[in-house]
């Protein structure tokens, strides 16, 4: 099992807060979180930083706007204006590391991201794994997603914990998982300008991706979901599959939205597979 350490980086524009394993191993993969209240990277990355890092250099950072990297003291004015933040973020990051190519891991609102840095610098990119991606013209708004949207309207644990019951498939097997998450969570989420930036990123709706973008597309991608997936429907990667040129699809059964805890250990070897050529 690796070791995570975490610091602050400061480059041109941001104050990120990085997680990391396995420094020095030659091959990077870089970690991009998804959304919700009170939402860290290290929630979302712990078990993969431990068991990736063995073999790679993993990156897991706060996005800007999320966690304990730096906030905007003026909200931004949309989401596209927010996604051209979090691609300078990151290329500022990666910059500042001296690492010019990296592989990628993106959950949710990160898969956008990961998408976003394949049509803007592909160069800078191998491989992707897309876990849970939403943003589609076809993904369904669920009714968990928008109840997940009012949480700040009457903030308290139970609802957090609710919303996070919401994310998986089972529940009762998860909710050690869900109760270990709660308290940083909520702290996290009652901070003042977690919530300001949250209440920006979601008072608009992100544009999809044009389908000639995705088609152009030549990084080798996996898409990975959970058939039971309440929060980013399962048809989201089935456009996506359709319009990547080069895509693998892995479907987990009886699975939500958390695949990287919910199936942690099939998970993890997925992706060291996919990013060894053995897939």
């Amino acid at each position: 099992m690796a070791n995570i350490t975490s610091n602050i980086e400061r480059t041109e524009h941001f104050e990120t807060f990085l997680n990391r394993s396995g420094e020095g191993n030659e091959e990077t993969i870089l970690f991009l979180h998804g959304s919700g209240p009170g939402v860290t990277s290290i929630a979302n990355w712990k078990p993969a930083l431990e068991n990736l890092g063995e073999t790679f250099h993993c990156l897991a950072p706060d996005l800007y706007g999320f966690a304990n990297s730096s906030h905007p003291e003026v909200p931004l004015k949309n989401r596209q204006a927010w996604m051209d933040e979090w691609i300078k973020q990151t290329i500022e990051l990666l910059d500042q590391l001296n690492i010019d190519k990296v592989h990628v891991v993106g959950n949710s609102l990160g898969c956008s991201i990961a998408l976003e840095l394949l049509i803007e610098h592909p160069e800078r990119i191998n491989k992707v794994v897309l876990m849970g991606p939403g943003g589609t013209p076809n993904t369904k708004l669920s009714y968990e997603l928008a109840r997940a949207k009012t949480f700040y309207d009457n903030p308290s644990k139970k609802k957090l914990q609710q919303i996070m019951s919401w994310f998986v498939y089972d529940p009762e097997k998860m909710w050690p998982v869900i109760e270990s998450l709660t308290e940083d969570r909520f702290e996290n989420a009652m901070r003042p300008e977690v919530r300001r930036s949250n209440d920006s990123i979601f008072a608009t709706a992100a544009v999809p991706i044009p389908t000639v973008a995705l088609n152009r597309i030549e990084n080798e991608v996996l898409l990975v979901h959970g058939l039971n997936d309440k929060v980013c429907s399962i048809e989201s990667s089935y456009y996506l599959a359709e319009h990547l040129k080069n895509v693998q699809l892995h479907v987990f059964g009886k699975c939500g939205h958390w695949t990287q805890l919910e199936e942690k250990d099939r998970f993890n070897h997925l992706i060291q597979q996919f990013f060894n050529d053995n897939l």
